[in-house]
């Protein structure tokens, strides 16, 4: 089959979730034998990339620069248009298209008038989502779009329950062809990470523990929630440290929390880190805390048990669904500081109970998130749509 994916992001470029799901759906698609071309953006000058039966596609903005947000998005999907006909014309068509969230929603709109070519969407998160609501102007908008764009399209795919609860209910959609499909984990990704002693003693001596978050620090992760557990951590448990790595404009509200609530030697913000960083800190902490208010699936826990990390999870969507309480992670009532506390304590004093989970979590990955079996289910809702 040959497939056109459209994507805001992609590896290296890497801003939410979506960029590493359309890497490896596309990477195993073609692994596959599937031929995949993904158009994608990218801040500079345009780049070409091929691998095998994978070609993408980064295309650069147009040429004006922006007044906003929205008009920066309307222009890349200028761009994105310009760069599919472009393909189509020399001489490449496609048998299915797949639209990953509201942000290439136009080029999709575009590419339906012009090409019989039957199309179908993920919808990663929502707007009314991610901000608990509708608030101004420009969250009204992208509302809109995801709405319209889940009506266009026969075959709608969520990666958890919640999401297709919420796809459902927001938006007026029949839950028909709403298709359920969880991201994916590669089980061995960290298999030849050693551990870096050097690197951990940047953050946390020996004889300490070091509970650790990665993400976007904006108010639906809940990062507020785990700088107000810290304190009542600390009162129970002392060799522990707290380290908060990614960036986003709750940064500074964060750390002052910190220092209000007395924490603020206990806890390190690193700001963003590269994948290299990233899988260094995998294997140097204890525990992997997610305290999210709002998730649509959660990856984090996924990668984070691939480390063979003990996971805390808020109750918050998709984390509902793939940690089983005691079993393959510990799970606290959503926004309950305290109830975080307790479930951080517990692991840190009961190294049993931590191995046990650790070992539950790794039967999970395998039953349920590795990308062969994903790509297959994704790949039958492809041929569903061709065949519609």
């Amino acid at each position: 089959m040959n497939i056109l994916m459209f994507s805001w992001e992609y590896p290296p470029r890497i801003i939410g979730g979506i960029s590493r799901v359309v890497y490896h759906l596309s990477r195993e698609l073609s692994e596959q034998g599937h031929n995949v071309t993904v158009i994608t953006s990218i801040d500079g000058e345009e780049e070409f990339h091929s691998s095998g039966n994978k070609k993408i596609y980064c295309v650069s903005s147009y040429y004006v620069k922006p007044i906003n947000f929205i008009n920066g998005v309307l222009q890349m999907n200028l761009s994105m248009l310009e760069k599919a006909v472009e393909i189509i014309k020399n001489g490449e068509m496609f048998d299915i298209i797949h639209l990953h969230d509201w942000l290439v929603a136009f080029v999709g709109k575009c590419m339906s008038r012009i090409y019989p070519i039957k199309q179908v969407c993920t919808i990663h998160s929502t707007e009314y989502g991610r901000n608990a609501g509708i608030h101004n102007e420009i969250q009204l908008f992208i509302n809109n779009v995801e709405k319209k764009m889940v009506h266009a399209v026969k075959h709608v795919i969520v990666n958890s329950m919640y999401m297709k609860n919420e796809v459902e209910t927001l938006f007026e959609r029949s839950p028909d062809n709403i298709h359920v499909i969880p991201n994916g984990i590669e089980p061995g990704k960290l298999n030849l990470i050693p551990k870096d002693m050097d690197f951990r003693r940047k953050y946390a001596s020996d004889n300490e523990k070091i509970v650790f978050f990665i993400g976007r620090l904006v108010n639906e992760k809940g990062v507020h929630v785990l700088m107000d557990a810290v304190p009542i951590i600390l009162s129970e448990y002392r060799d522990v440290r707290f380290v908060i790595a990614g960036s986003g404009p709750e940064r500074d509200t964060l750390e002052k929390k910190a220092f209000e609530n007395g924490v603020a030697e206990r806890v390190h913000f690193t700001g963003y880190i590269n994948d290299e960083e990233l899988h260094k800190m995998y294997k140097s902490v204890d525990i992997a805390v997610f305290p999210s208010l709002y998730e649509p699936f959660g990856i984090v826990a996924l990668e984070a048990m691939v480390a063979n990390l003990p996971v805390v999870v808020s109750e918050a969507g998709g984390f509902n669904e793939i940690v089983t309480n005691r079993y393959n992670g510990m799970k606290f009532r959503t926004g309950h500081s305290d109830l975080l506390a307790d479930c951080i304590i517990e692991l840190l004093t009961t190294p049993e109970l931590a191995a046990d989970i650790t070992k539950n979590a790794w039967n999970t990955i395998y039953e349920k998130y590795k990308w062969s079996a994903i790509v297959e289910k994704t790949y039958a809702i492809y041929e569903l749509a061709r065949n519609d």
